[in-house]
């Protein structure tokens, strides 16, 4: 069973912080005593906390001053590298989470341009009269791609396997061509040739029969 996901918010009710507080301290020094146990690693920990008269510390005062004293005993360009406060931070989990809301858009319209084409494709024409200049151009780069996609296929020589497992991608795409916008309506048929005059011979006739 999956963990509830925790808001990232300030727990107004005093009690309920506290007791929060509490349990949040004794599994962040469990969690530094086993990474530095399985790692092998120097750690230490100093919490301030508004609820105890004195600093928590971990692991003594003697061990948070020694890795103290690495520290500082460090390059500065090593000691600030990962170093990050409020402010960075936020601003590394601002520019992850728009580096995702981009990701994910773009799948979004790849998604919504392909179900276009294959709607266009069953309507043998364009099914939204209300399309943007950029929504015809997407449409008509998607339908551009799986037309390369499908050449180079078949350039591969793999003529098995497109057959088999692309035959019916490449009757859609096929298809494509016949993807249009409306058109107009048909010309009407030319009207027939006019009479022409009969000749010599044909007006003879006619007056020997009495047609004339």
């Amino acid at each position: 069973m999956t963990r509830k996901k925790v808001k990232l918010a300030f727990i107004e009710n005093n009690t309920a912080r506290k007791t929060t507080y509490n349990k949040r301290k004794k599994g962040l020094l469990k969690k530094v005593d086993e990474i530095s146990t399985l790692c092998g690693i120097d750690a230490c920990a100093i919490i301030y906390g508004p609820y105890d008269p004195q600093p928590e510390i971990w692991p003594s005062s003697s061990g948070v001053e020694k890795v103290l004293t690495k520290f500082k005993a460090a390059p500065e360009f090593d000691q600030s590298r990962r170093m990050v406060d409020q402010e960075s931070f936020l601003k590394q989990r601002i520019g992850k989470a728009e580096k995702h809301l981009k990701r994910q858009w773009a799948e979004n319209k790849e998604k919504e341009t392909t179900m276009l084409m294959f709607q266009c494709l069953n309507a043998r024409n364009v099914v939204q009269s209300d399309m943007s200049m950029g929504d015809l151009n997407d449409l008509s780069c998607m339908i551009d791609h799986n037309l390369r996609k499908i050449g180079r296929r078949i350039d591969s020589g793999d003529s098995e396997n497109v057959t088999h497992q692309n035959q019916s991608e490449s009757q859609v795409l096929a298809a494509q061509s016949q993807v249009q916008l409306p058109m107009a309506p048909p010309l009407p048929p030319p009207p027939p040739p006019l009479p022409t005059a009969p000749e010599n011979d044909e007006i003879e006739m006619m007056s020997r029969l009495g047609w004339l």
